[in-house]
């Protein structure tokens, strides 16, 4: 008999997983108060889990969330802009483990530039009061 237990944290069907798809696990370590990195968007969909610290999240479309140690989160990649990922805490490091699946022959990760988050901005959802 197994005294194995599982915890589901997050169950989602991602939007697609490309033919060929590449997968990149990788921690992530942000030191207090940092923005994390720039706007961004991945190839395909990042699934995640906050190990330690606290995480301000924002995809495009949704307005920003606080992601706690313990909690999940996933961004559905493709076309979406990934805001921020930042350390929501001026005093202690944030830790966290992503899972991200690549479309073939594309980088996992690509940078934002100036002109398109402002062509954008309407699909940026108004901060929360």
């Amino acid at each position: 008999m197994s005294s194995t237990l599982v915890t589901t944290l997050l169950h989602r069907t991602p939007p697609f997983i490309p033919d060929g798809a590449e997968v990149m696990t990788a921690t992530i370590e942000l030191p207090p108060g940092d923005p994390g990195t720039p706007p961004h968007r991945h190839s395909g969909p990042v699934f995640g889990y906050l190990l330690e610290g606290e995480m301000l999240f924002e995809l495009e479309g949704e307005p920003a969330r606080v992601i706690r140690a313990g909690e999940a989160f996933w961004e559905p990649g493709g076309d979406v802009i990934h805001y921020q990922a930042a350390n929501n805490l001026p005093g202690s490091w944030t830790r966290f483990v992503v899972v991200m699946i690549g479309a073939p022959g594309e980088p996992m990760l690509t940078l934002v530039d100036e002109h398109e988050l402002i062509a954008r901005r309407d699909r940026r959802a108004p901060a929360e009061r």
